[in-house]
């Protein structure tokens, strides 16, 4: 017995390990090029733009959402700062849709793990549940009380002292604050969104000019460190968990679950159950991509294995941040809309891809267990290239090379001036690039103390 079950542990990680393997290069490629987006695609404050439920602040929401890709935490929370700010409930929803389905990262794993039927499915459905989601939302929606949940917010972040970020819109807190030129205080959510605020303010010429400088780049090697820090925990637990789930969950399990047979009622089902399987997973993100796997491969239908990647809005863990953001009564209304709305999304999937005869064959390829991850192929090769590219991202941004700033903080590497928080040890001075770090150095100078001035090579504004 224990011998089948250390068996079957080194099984699924290597089913677990395979995917991640068959699936990095798509999800370095496609975290690349978000990072590129989001550094040279000019945005502006949407929350005064999105406060009209119309078509028109429809569009522009989804617009919004697909350039700021993040996790399904990183969405809400900058959904809620949208939604303080004034935008129009259905545009807040729609840009948390779009910001976790309409992402190339996604489409890109979704493509090498699952084939092309569910990429199509994923991307008109992204667009579908949108919809869906608008008239759901016109119908129902408690618009005094949405109000009165703003006008609160709105409240108890004046009293709390509550500032904004104003590169990502998430709250911005007191150990990571700056004080501009023109005398304003600003508060950011984290020393990277601070770094890349001053990355902003420093710029020069357009993206074609700023690509081909050391300055430009450490802007993407910043962008694409601060994406991956935002996924990186529910990538590595969904792909671990889906070897497990393949090999430990008898078929019975899904047979239970998931209804057998043919017929309207029994796709409905699937879709149903499959959002329902979403919601107390705890895997959210990209991380369900590889758990879909598992779905599909146990025999649940196309309809609730597509639903279930719509759902990571309505985890556990999400549903218990809404409760904490606006309360009982609009979280609620949030997981029956968004329920709603992603069962019945792929529940029309299911219908307009068999309409089509695009269904894919479920009998068809290999099993998870059958399949050979480590050869000498594309994959490989593809890999490499995509490892050689993160690798010089993230070398670009840990050797500070064009990045802003004279000094290189001692306690966490970051890039400053001569404006940030300062400290002497010695008859030397040291810059940090916020309050946390200048305290760290001063509990414990020795550990971080160099004996000389921290200034960077090749400065480059």
């Amino acid at each position: 017995m224990q011998a089948a079950i250390l068996e079957g542990v080194g099984e699924a990680l290597r089913i677990g390990v395979g995917f991640l393997w068959t699936a990095a290069w798509a999800i370095i490629m496609g975290l690349t090029i978000t990072s590129l987006v989001q550094v040279y695609v000019s945005r502006e404050r949407m929350g005064q733009i999105l406060g009209d439920g119309d078509l028109g602040g429809l569009a522009k929401a989804t617009a919004f959402g697909a350039a700021s890709s993040g996790c399904s935490f990183g969405a809400v929370a900058i959904g809620r700062g949208l939604f303080k700010k004034g935008a129009h409930a259905v545009n807040f929803f729609a840009f948390m849709f779009a910001s976790t389905n309409l992402i190339v990262e996604l489409g890109l794993m979704i493509l090498i793990l699952l084939g092309w039927e569910f990429l199509l499915a994923e991307l008109l459905g992204g667009l579908v549940l949108i919809v869906v989601m608008a008239v759901i939302v016109h119908l129902t929606l408690p618009e005094n009380h949405f109000e009165e949940v703003r006008e609160t917010l709105n409240e108890r972040d004046r009293e709390a002292g509550v500032s904004e970020d104003p590169t990502c819109g998430m709250e911005g807190k007191s150990e990571y604050t700056l004080t501009t030129d023109g005398g304003e205080t600003l508060q950011f959510c984290s020393a990277g969104c601070m770094e890349t605020y001053r990355q902003q303010t420093s710029s020069r010429g357009g993206w074609r000019e700023e690509l081909l400088s050391w300055g430009g780049w450490y802007k993407v090697g910043n962008q694409y460190r601060k994406e991956w820090s935002m996924i990186y925990k529910d990538v590595v637990a969904g792909f671990l968990i889906s070897g497990f789930v393949i090999v430990f969950v008898p078929q019975w399990v899904w047979n239970t679950l998931f209804v057998q047979g043919d017929g309207l009622l029994v796709t409905a089902e699937h879709a149903t159950m499959g959002v329902a399987i979403a919601v107390v997973s705890f895997v959210g993100s990209m991380g369900n991509v590889p758990f879909a796997v598992a779905l599909w491969g146990g025999g649940v239908s196309f309809a609730g294995v597509i639903a279930f990647v719509y759902a990571d809005l309505i985890t556990i863990p999400v549903l218990n941040v809404y409760r904490k953001y606006y309360g009982w009564t609009i979280m609620l209304y949030i997981l029956g809309v968004f329920f709603v709305t992603m069962a019945f999304t792929g529940f029309l999937m299911e219908l307009l891809f068999d309409a089509l005869g695009i269904v894919p064959d479920l009998a068809g390829g290999e099993t998870a267990t059958e399949q050979t991850y480590f050869e000498l192929n594309y994959t490989f090769y593809l890999n490499l290239v995509a490892f050689a590219l993160s690798g010089f991202l993230l070398y670009v941004y840990r050797r500070g090379l064009g990045a802003p700033g004279q000094y290189r903080d001692p306690v966490c590497g970051m890039r400053t001036d001569d404006s940030e928080p300062a400290a002497t040890h010695d008859g030397e001075t040291y810059y940090f690039c916020s309050r946390a770090c200048k305290e760290a150095f001063k509990e414990n100078p020795d550990e971080y103390a160099t004996g000389r001035p921290m200034v960077m090579e090749g400065h480059d504004h």
